[in-house]
């Protein structure tokens, strides 16, 4: 599939890098001890040192350090022993210190990659820059007074991950693709909540474009978007903006640029800064950070069975085609649900329930597999059903839709209704004998050859006469015993 966008003048090519501030998954911040909870009233998780009281100095955080080698671990990455960390200098009203702490030319995670996957089964692969650890600031807030600005420290010091791609994605799509399957991973090994509506994922979205295999052109970056639709619209609409500035004969400025969401739209928020405008510098409070490799390897060994891994096993050992089974790895939640239920049981069954019948319910119902009404149990019971001829599939999806409704079990479901399947051969057969007795026309054109496919007419009837209860195995095999 070319990703390549038709201009007035010819082809154009967009190129994407991405900038993805993650939260790291822990109770205290990088280099202090105050709470990191969410949704905590403003400025009551604040220490001496996020409020950058003279005197005050960080103190690293272990786990954040851990979290950021596991990460770097579960993308394929150079893990770096001997890292620094420094002062990024700038100013803004809810950065107390005057600078971020954060990591320049020693990062604590080199290059890896990510692997992408498409719908048509094709996959890509996207280097990984760097990964380095820094403090967030805090927020500022303007629409509390009509003419000033709060501040809310509860976020400054948080822990960071920025993990930034090389220019490797092309279009929309992939961006969207590369930004899923990071959360997959974070989620999995529980470094991140990924949780972008929550702010504790966010990205900055790098877009230029170029004529096919010129160089790069000039980048724009799109400041914290917290949504992947978003992320997609913004390089949808920005790619289109420079393409057209450049036909009509304009140049494109390096700026960072704000996305409108509401109007779909970008804008100007200022002129974009060189890494020499921050006049980074080795913070003087903090050691280099070194450890071990005996560390890094015992982390690696503890890490658990990462996406991709997962998705092979399910498609080799259980049959499942790429894009079942990169559905039911997309979420950690979702690939327990569906292993509980396929266990024993026959897995494609089990995935095309999953996929196709669950998640439509819970779609509906705007819910999460956590919060599913049907346990993995009760869904694995209700294929069982099916397996033993206790109830046809179709049948099945009533059961299903009272399961949902209810959270009763598939067994108390069929007994309370009578819905159990009619297997008695002998009353299949009477049933069959009567349909053939009432319909002598149409009998006569399946036997003159006129409409072979009467016979689904007879099989639907017969369905109809035992109330969706008879076998429909045994109805086909009978009818074309009496029939032929």
């Amino acid at each position: 599939m070319s990703n390549l966008i038709a201009g007035a003048t010819g082809d154009w090519e967009i190129v994407i890098g991405l900038e993805v501030h993650a939260q790291v998954t822990s109770e205290a911040k990088l280099f202090s001890g105050a709470a990191t909870e969410f949704g905590a009233e403003p400025n009551t998780q604040v220490s001496l040192v996020d409020a950058a009281m003279p005197g005050m100095l960080p103190v690293i955080n272990k786990e954040c350090v851990k979290q950021a080698i596991r990460t770097g671990l579960a993308l394929g990455a150079e893990i770096n022993c001997y890292s620094v960390f420094d002062r990024k200098n700038y100013f803004y009203a809810d950065l107390p210190q005057g600078y971020q702490i954060s990591q320049f030319k020693q990062p604590i995670v080199g290059e890896g990659t990510i692997t992408l996957d498409f719908k048509d089964g094709s996959t890509k692969e996207v280097g990984i820059e760097r990964l380095h650890l820094e403090q967030d600031a805090g927020k500022s807030m303007h629409d509390q007074h009509p003419s000033m600005t709060y501040v809310d420290l509860n976020r400054s010091g948080v822990a960071l991950m920025e993990i930034v791609s090389k220019p490797d994605m092309r279009s929309a799509e992939e961006a969207g693709a590369y930004l899923r399957k990071l959360r997959t991973i974070l989620r999995y090994i529980g470094s991140c909540d990924g949780n972008m509506e929550q702010g504790s994922m966010r990205a900055d979205v790098n877009v230029s474009v170029r004529r096919p295999g010129d160089e790069f052109g000039t980048r724009c970056e799109m400041k914290n978007i917290n949504s992947i639709r978003f992320a997609q619209q913004a390089i949808e609409y920005e790619a289109r903006r420079q393409i057209d500035i450049i036909e009509e004969g304009g140049t494109i400025d390096q700026e960072t640029r704000l996305f409108d969401s509401a109007q779909g739209v970008t804008r100007t928020m200022r002129s974009k800064e060189e890494a020499h405008d921050y006049r980074y510098f080795p913070d003087p409070d903090l050691l280099p950070l070194e450890f071990e490799q005996t560390w890094v390897d015992e982390l690696a060994g503890e890490l658990p069975e990462l996406p991709d891994a997962k998705k092979n096993r399910l498609m080799d050992e259980l049959g499942l085609p790429s894009y079942d089974a990169g559905i039911l790895v997309s979420e950690p939640e979702i690939s327990v649900f569906f292993e509980e239920v396929a266990a024993g049981r026959d897995a494609k069954m089990a995935a095309n329930w999953v996929i196709t019948n669950l998640f439509s319910a819970l779609n509906a119902q705007g819910k999460g597999i956590t919060e599913s009404p049907v346990s993995a149990a009760q869904l694995g019971q209700l294929l069982d059903l099916i397996s033993d001829d206790t109830i046809s599939g179709r049948i099945a999806k009533d059961v299903f839709e009272v399961m949902i409704e209810t959270g009763d079990d598939p067994e108390k479901i069929v007994e309370e209704k009578g819905l159990k399947q009619i297997t008695d051969t002998g009353a299949i057969e009477a049933m069959v004998d009567q349909i053939i007795a009432d319909n002598p026309d149409q009998v006569a054109q399946y036997a003159g050859g006129e409409n072979p496919k009467v016979i689904g007419w007879f099989v639907g009837q017969v369905m109809k006469a035992s109330q969706g209860k008879a076998n429909p195995g045994r109805v086909n095999q009978l009818l074309k015993q009496k029939l032929g």
